[in-house]
């Protein structure tokens, strides 16, 4: 898969939660973790997280929204259950991406919404879990910019290796007058 993401949440107050998140941003490979003005302590954090996460995904805490500070062409996408948002399904995800949850129990502030490029929703009756709804993000990142075999149309799995990797034409980029 090309590019690179990075997942975080805004104003998290339940350890267990950005453990589990951290821990499945590890597995999915995320490029980096933070967090912006979190209640948590970060070593409570490890006990849900069973993989180490830390100690292998780069963390970065924020005071604030105004302090978050992302790679240069990253985009961050808010994942919120909001009027307005793009359901996830239908998302095509940036090759650069920083995706962002909101608190447990409330919403992304309205600071770091309006400094998000995109912010979609998972289409579900009510929100879930912070943990269940980015490793959904991520999952869904996986299967929409991954090299995987089509389904088959009968229930089942796919009857055949998905296409070998197909190079394209050499290049070579033209250096901007200045």
């Amino acid at each position: 898969m090309r590019g690179y993401f990075g997942i975080g949440v805004e104003q998290i107050s339940k350890e267990q939660n950005v453990g589990t998140l951290a821990r499945s941003a590890h597995a999915f490979g995320a490029s980096f973790f933070f967090a912006i003005a979190p209640s948590v302590d970060i070593h409570a954090m490890r006990q849900s997280d069973t993989s180490d996460a830390f100690d292998h995904v780069p963390y970065h805490q924020f005071e604030n929204v105004e302090a978050l500070a992302l790679p240069e062409g990253c985009q961050l996408v808010g994942v919120e259950l909001i009027e307005g948002a793009s359901e996830l399904p239908s998302f095509r995800h940036p090759t650069r991406a920083a995706y962002v949850m909101g608190p447990e129990m409330g919403s992304l502030s309205p600071e770091l919404l309006a400094r998000c490029d995109h912010v979609v929703k998972i289409p579900m009756k009510f929100c879930v879990n912070v943990g269940v709804a980015g490793a959904l993000v991520m999952y869904d990142r996986m299967i929409s910019m991954g090299r995987f075999a089509e389904r088959p149309v009968r229930a089942g799995g796919p009857v055949e290796d998905r296409a070998a990797h197909k190079h394209g034409r050499r290049f070579q980029r033209k250096k901007k007058a200045a």
